[in-house]
C-alpha cells in the first residue's frame, strides 16, 4: 500500500523540531513566518512572557492596496519591510528568524531579506 504523506504534518514536525533549540528571549524575540495559500503572516515573540511583540501581514490594512496584483514574493518582501519598521518603533534590533518549518525559498526568503534590508539584524 502506498503511503501519501500530509504536507503540513511534515511542516510542523519539522517546525517543532526547530522549535526545540530556538526560543526568543527579551533580549533577542522570535521573528516567526507563516505562509498560507494566499497570504504571509509575520509576528515578534517574546516567549519568555509569551506575548506577541508586533505584527504584520498582507491582509494588514496599511498593505492591503499595495499587494493587489503583486507577486507573492513581492508581497513577503513588503510585510518583511512593514514588520522591520513596527520592530524598529518599538526598540526591537535584534530577533531569531523561525521559518516556521518552510523552505528558506521564494515569499519566507523575501520577507527575511526584506526586513534585514530595513535594519532587523539575525
Amino acid at each position: 500500500m502506498l503511503k501519501r504523506f500530509d504536507r503540513n504534518v511534515l511542516r510542523l514536525q519539522r517546525h517543532a523540531r526547530l522549535r526545540k533549540t530556538m526560543a526568543g528571549t527579551t533580549a533577542r524575540p522570535r521573528l516567526s513566518v507563516f505562509r498560507s495559500l494566499n497570504h504571509i503572516y509575520a509576528q515578534i515573540v517574546d516567549d519568555t512572557k509569551g506575548a506577541t511583540l508586533a505584527a504584520a501581514s498582507t491582509r494588514d490594512p496599511e498593505l492591503r492596496d499595495q499587494v493587489k496584483g503583486k507577486k507573492k514574493a513581492d508581497a513577503g518582501g513588503l510585510v518583511g519591510q512593514l514588520i522591520a519598521r513596527r520592530a524598529l518603533e518599538k526598540g526591537i534590533k535584534q530577533v531569531v528568524f523561525d521559518r516556521g518549518g518552510y523552505k528558506y525559498h521564494g515569499r519566507v526568503k523575501a520577507l527575511a531579506e526584506a526586513a534585514r534590508k530595513a535594519g532587523l539584524q539575525f
